[in-house]
């Protein structure tokens, strides 16, 4: 009997286990739990129904409980659907005796899900705008997860779920009608953080990676903070175009980069960004910028054309703050140079700092007389700020080598870059011509005070009397007054003045009130002024000693001795000038020494190459428009010659002169035949007979054609001016 009830009990003991080991390893399918899983799932949400298949069930004995699984279910949430690769959960085995199908944990594995189905499906869910607007954002993709969580005993959510799955092939289209395409990532998410790894996607041209991006919960926010890069990339102007909104007198092209990026932001539950911060770092291997820059006075090579190579930068943006730190080579003109650059934006207002060297570059500054070499080396450094809507605070510019050094400071520019005050500057340079200069500039109210050692003014006298200079330096802004105090002024190759004092008033970049002083020595004085009268600008120049300013004159040649008057007044863009020079001497005066040849004047022609002819005063009447200038008459009368001339000359393209010449023997027996005033004149001095010349001087410039006849009588309008300037001495 005994026996029997161990057979009994053995074989009931290996039914038990061979129940126990199929219902673990391969279980039983039935329908029997379908309803009780749609009655749990709609305590989450009473919309949720399921489109069940046969259920799974297996036994764990180690915990005593029995999982049920489903396979190819379909979630149907108000007629939208989501396919279900399966669901699982697991009830106690004393549950399960008491018929009490309860349960709290869930395992739901997706199918391949399209994710704008599953956008549709969270705005019906959530009745939320938000969910709308990314219904229209989303254009495609697939997700598949795999979701834990639990209810608790009201059947409500738990904090503690768990979701984990892969998105492949997303795309987003932006509000700027942009696209983020091949969208990759694996992801993990809970109640308290979420993770984005792997991640890949590409924005126009341009493919991002990133190894993980986090996203930690809030009760109010998100905080997501990550890292994202991308790999060497070439965009051509039209991408660039498309990248980003430039001015349009700015292009870029042919730009070669990488990056490493990291960033944090917040968002809130309204889509809100907050606290954005962004710290990249960037190498451009090559960069164009096509620009529109009216820098030719100061680059004389300057291109079209600006290239950067191999720059390292690194951006830091948090909020309205940016920093810009970065280096590299710039080509501006005919060279790479070296240059680096500081830039920080606080809220609407930039500062910055820069330094350029220009190792190989010429650079010229104009209104100063310096230009820079080739060979040498100039450094460019200078920093200040941008205020929005008010202009530019630069405050220092520094431009020094070995031999020169530019220094300026507190310069307030408008939004035309033009020039509205300076706070002080020294120079101390050599410039074109190899001259020592070396003065200061102070702001005292709306005064500049120039005071200096030395300087070479040789062009700037050039430009205050012989050249139209009004809009030509249009540096400034802002009208002033100019006090100068100069020791020692170059104002002539070798020829100095001493002591220039004196006062210029400066309206709409032109000099519009001057007075200057200064002396040779203790006798020889130099006296010059500007004033305007009735809409008429009034030019005088008074110098004891002629020589250097004539000296301007290249066609002149052995000029000496004689003193300088100049008048000139202009009008609506026409200035009419008188210059008289009294008691000089040429030496050489090409022109004239070929038509006294021509005339066959030898003996005057070898006086004037020679020792030279003196003349007792020479008057010019000229007009001046522009590149024309009419010579209305040129007078000069002397002991040996007489000369009356007119015509004009258009600038670097014709000269067209006619005159007349007479030796002074011939011209005394002229006027001493006039009945009883020749008498009173020149008494009754006879020449030898000698008749004067007419002549003619036309052509280019640099070659002009001269032809001459000889007269037998003199004009009434020479003889008229040789007797007013008789009668005058």
């Amino acid at each position: 009997m005994i026996k029997i009830i161990n057979k009994i009990l053995i074989f009931f003991g290996i039914l038990i286990i061979f129940f126990i080991s199929y219902m673990s390893l391969i279980g039983l399918e039935t329908k029997r739990f379908n309803n009780q899983i749609k009655t749990n799932l709609k305590k989450i949400d009473s919309n949720i129904d399921i489109d069940l298949k046969q259920v799974k069930i297996i036994l764990n004995p180690i915990e005593f409980n029995i999982k049920i699984k489903t396979l190819g279910s379909t979630i149907i949430y108000k007629k939208e659907k989501i396919n279900i690769e399966s669901i699982a959960t697991s009830i106690s085995v004393f549950d399960l005796l008491k018929n009490n199908f309860t349960s709290s944990n869930f395992k739901v594995s997706t199918k391949p899900i399209n994710i704008k189905d599953l956008v549709s499906l969270m705005r019906v869910i959530k009745k939320d705008l938000k969910f709308l607007v990314l219904e229209k954002m989303v254009d495609r993709g697939v997700l598949i997860a795999n979701i834990e969580f639990e209810l608790n005993q009201n059947g409500k959510l738990k904090n503690n779920y768990i979701i984990k799955g892969l998105i492949k092939d997303g795309g987003i289209k932006l509000l700027n009608k942009k696209e983020i395409k091949n969208i990759d990532f694996n992801f993990e998410v809970n109640n308290k953080f979420s993770n984005i790894r792997n991640l890949k996607l590409s924005y126009d041209k341009i493919k991002f990676v990133s190894e993980k991006i986090s996203i930690t919960h809030f009760k109010d926010y998100f905080s997501i903070k990550g890292q994202i890069q991308n790999n060497f990339l070439s965009l051509s102007q039209k991408d660039i175009k498309n990248l980003m909104n430039l001015r349009n007198d700015l292009i870029l092209d042919n730009l070669e980069f990488s990056s490493n990026n990291d960033f944090s932001f917040k968002i809130d539950k309204k889509i809100k960004f907050k606290n954005l911060k962004f710290k990249s770092s960037l190498n451009i291997k090559n960069l164009s910028i096509i620009h529109d820059y009216k820098l030719k006075e100061y680059l004389p090579n300057l291109k079209k054309e600006i290239n950067l190579k191999d720059h390292t930068l690194i951006f830091d943006f948090k909020e309205n703050n940016l920093l810009v730190d970065g280096k590299g080579k710039i080509k501006i003109q005919n060279e790479l140079e070296e240059i680096e650059y500081f830039i920080n934006k606080k809220k609407n207002d930039w500062f910055f700092e820069t330094q350029l060297d220009f190792k190989k570059s010429p650079i010229m500054l104009d209104f100063l007389n310096f230009e820079k070499k080739d060979e040498s080396e100039l450094t460019l450094v200078f920093k200040g700020n941008y205020l929005k809507n008010k202009g530019y605070n630069i405050s220092s510019i520094i431009l020094k080598d070995e031999l020169n050094i530019f220094e300026l400071n507190n310069i307030i520019l408008d939004k035309n870059f033009k020039i509205f005050s300076i706070n002080s500057a020294n120079f101390n340079y050599l410039d074109r011509n190899g001259e020592k200069n070396i003065l200061s500039i102070k702001k005292k109210n709306n005064d500049y005070k120039i005071i200096g050692k030395q300087l070479n003014a040789i062009k700037i006298i050039d430009d205050l009397l012989f050249e139209d200079s009004k809009g030509k330096n249009n540096y400034f802004s802002k009208n002033f007054n100019l006090i100068i105090n100069i020791d020692k002024v170059l104002i002539s190759k070798n020829e100095f003045i001493n002591n220039l004092k004196g006062k210029l008033k400066l309206k709409n970049n032109e000099v519009t009130s001057a007075k200057l002083v200064s002396e040779f020595d203790t006798v020889d004085k130099l006296v010059f002024t500007i004033e305007l009268n009735d809409g008429k600008k009034i030019t005088t120049f008074f110098s004891d000693r002629a020589k250097p300013f004539v000296k301007k004159f290249k066609f002149i040649k052995g000029f000496d001795e004689g003193s300088l008057d100049f008048y000139s007044v202009k009008s609506d863009g026409i200035s009419n000038s008188k210059i008289k020079i009294y008691n000089f001497k040429l030496k050489e005066l090409p022109l004239l020494t070929k038509i006294l040849t021509l005339a066959s004047l030898q003996g005057i022609a070898d006086i004037l190459s020679g020792e030279g002819i003196r003349f007792n005063e020479l008057e010019m009447n000229i007009e001046n428009k522009k590149n024309l200038i009419v010579i209305n008459e040129i007078y000069a009368i002397g002991p040996a010659i007489s000369i009356l001339m007119d015509g004009y000359v258009e600038k670097k393209k014709l000269i067209s002169l006619r005159g007349t010449l007479v030796p002074a023997t011939t011209l005394n027996k002229v006027i001493g035949s006039i009945p009883f005033l020749g008498d009173i004149l020149v008494g009754k001095k006879t020449g030898e007979g000698v008749f004067g010349v007419s002549f003619k001087i036309k052509g280019p410039p640099k070659s002009p054609q001269t032809t001459v006849n000889p007269i037998k009588t003199l004009t009434p309008r020479f003889i008229t001016r040789t007797l007013e300037k008789i009668k005058k001495n």
